[in-house]
């Protein structure tokens, strides 16, 4: 006979949500708990069936349709939460069911003709989560913390809050997968300062964060990662291998693909496994060796992918490999022989091998959910964005508000004036990326903001921007004469793929010089053409009172600016910028002295 757990706290439990399998787990006694399903088995498979008859079933049971129906078995699907068409590459529908992928619109999965989005179809497998977590707790659940790879976008993270709603659960947090994998691992080391790498390559999602553990405090350093990357490719790559594919059922392709999953994962433990397929094709059978040789040399170009993103993580965070304490190995994928060694040569050091890959997350996760509930106490944990965001400013500059890999949850704001007299609105564009001007950086959204006519320069808006605790934007816009104000929930991200995130950062390195020469260009523009329309407002209200020696050197001044404003030489503007400043000073004083006068 089955006990339920008894608890005496509010029930939030931790879910893995992962694109090969997921766990659900609770805090019982100060320790976390990752439950089980009913025949006893705590992984369960993130395959949902849907057949001709009937309502679609999910887990283990489905998992084993994959070869009898593999059109209407849905599986990865977490690959593509959030997504749209336009974001697909081709390799991603390489996948045994229907998909929908039509440009501009969020991608759907066809199961016997009846779209479904892809959170719909997260939302059935965190149902059967929901249901044995219900079993074995003999109560209804309702509140959840569920994880993502770090590198999910906005949209992905609120598809993924979605299908916990859909599911009926209320997602109280979204944590980052390498973060609850560290915050599994130091449960009970939380006194020591430490700084840890955790490498997380799962089915589909690639993650590595650089963390430091202080004092119960888990500080997320620097991230980076690609959310398009993991063991699917290798078995893709496996199944390509093999010749004559293309002439295969959908049928035979499929428990072709499920034979060499098998024999992956055996190989991690042996150097040579046989597959034996019986009536492969009709009365045909079907046999051939597998070594662990083959598979490295098949396997070794994906996993290399992750190399580039672990160093950009460790440069970010400003370490060395030798100033890590610790490398953690978090997802199945890693339970590969040559990705350890891979991780071995990228870290400079064996990784720690003392947690189970597959559960550490779902772990760390339970972990969170009793921080949230009170049944663990004394632990902080702070996540970080993985790119700027700010907004545009005149000229066409990218004013960085947030900058990258800033400790979330965060809120920072600017106070904006205008640029141009009596206007009356001003439009607040949503930037995020790295580059210096804002055409260069991703459009995350757009409003604006009414206020009262006045000359330019006397409006004042102050613009904050706000990243939650499940990383989701909120926008702030206020006139701070009327206190009117207006709020935005960027809840769509930017139509790009993952390569893309991964090339903005990159082309900010390699346009640094340029970027940067160009905005200080801008910048010493704006301030020419500002000076210029002052001189001329000014020798309008002053100009008879100014000497004629002076006023001769200022027109001469304003002339050589406007000669260098033709020019492109930065140098040349900036230096004319300063003889211009200079020679107005008089000026200046003139104007401030005949305004004092007309208030009195």
């Amino acid at each position: 006979m089955r006990c339920p757990l008894i608890r005496d706290v509010d029930d939030i439990v931790g879910i893995d949500l992962g694109t090969t399998n997921s766990l659900i787990g609770v805090m019982d006694s100060g320790f976390p708990i990752l439950i089980a399903d009913a025949g006893g088995a705590r992984l369960t498979p993130s395959v949902v069936h849907f057949p001709s008859d009937g309502s679609p079933f999910t887990g283990q049971t489905a998992a084993r349709m994959r070869t009898l129906k593999p059109a209407q078995t849905v599986y990865s699907i977490k690959r593509f939460m959030g997504l749209r068409g336009g974001e697909l590459r081709e390799k991603d529908t390489d996948v045994s069911y229907e998909i929908d992928r039509r440009r501009g619109q969020p991608v759907r999965v066809v199961a016997n003709g009846h779209p479904y989005a892809p959170e719909e179809i997260s939302a059935l497998i965190l149902q059967k989560l929901k249901s044995d977590a219900e079993r074995a707790l003999g109560r209804p659940i309702s509140r959840a913390v569920v994880t993502v790879p770090a590198y999910f976008n906005d949209a992905q993270r609120n598809a993924t809050k979605r299908a916990g709603e859909l599911a009926g659960l209320t997602v109280e947090r979204i944590v980052n997968e390498p973060t609850a994998a560290a915050l599994a691992y130091g449960l009970d080391k939380l006194k020591d300062r430490s700084k840890i790498a955790v490498f997380d390559l799962g089915g589909g999602t690639f993650d590595v964060s650089i963390l430091e553990l202080n004092n119960g405090v888990f500080e997320v350093l620097a991230t980076n990662g690609n959310t398009r990357l993991g063991g699917d490719d290798i078995d893709r790559a496996l199944l390509d291998s093999i010749s004559d594919t293309e002439h295969r059922t959908p049928e035979s392709l499929a428990r072709l693909l499920d034979a060499l999953i098998a024999a992956k994962h055996r190989l991690s433990t042996e150097e040579t496994v046989s597959l034996d397929l019986p009536f492969f094709d009709g009365s045909k059978n079907l046999h051939f060796d597998l070594g662990r040789e083959e598979l490295e040399k098949i396997a070794r170009p994906i996993i290399e992918q992750t190399r580039a993103h672990c160093l950009r993580s460790l440069a970010d965070a400003r370490l060395a490999p030798a100033d890590l304490d610790e490398v953690i190995l978090v997802g199945g994928a890693t339970r590969m022989p040559l990705v350890r060694n891979i991780v071995g040569e990228i870290f400079g050091r064996e990784p720690n091998l003392s947690q189970n890959p597959d559960e550490t997350v779902a772990i760390g996760a339970t972990i969170q959910a009793g921080i949230l509930s009170g049944a663990v106490r004394d632990v902080v944990l702070l996540d970080v964005t993985p790119l700027s965001l700010g907004i545009e400013t005149f000229g066409g500059l990218m004013n960085v508000i947030i900058p990258r890999n800033s400790t979330i949850p965060i809120k920072a704001g600017e106070m904006f004036t205008t640029a141009v007299n009596h206007q009356r609105s001003m439009s607040i564009k949503i930037l995020q990326g790295e580059r210096e001007m804002a055409r260069d950086n991703w459009p995350l959204g757009q409003f604006e903001i009414e206020f009262e006519p006045a000359p330019k320069g006397v409006a004042r808006v102050g613009v904050q921007l706000e990243i939650d605790a499940n990383g989701i934007l909120h926008v702030l816009a206020r006139d701070t004469k009327t206190g009117g104000e207006k709020t935005v929930e960027i809840t769509t991200a930017v139509d790009v793929s993952d390569e893309a995130v991964e090339a903005m950062i990159s082309e900010s390195l390699d346009h640094a010089f340029d970027d940067m020469s160009e905005r200080v260009w801008t910048e010493a523009k704006l301030k020419a053409e500002e000076m210029l329309g002052a001189v001329e407002a000014a020798f309008t209200r002053v100009g008879e009172s100014i000497d004629p020696t002076e006023k001769e050197t200022i027109l001469s001044a304003a002339a050589k600016l406007r000669e260098a404003l033709d020019t492109n030489d930065t140098r040349r503007l900036q230096a004319a910028n300063a003889v211009l400043d200079d020679a107005t000073q008089g000026l200046a004083a003139a104007v401030v002295e005949k305004a004092m006068q007309a208030a009195r």
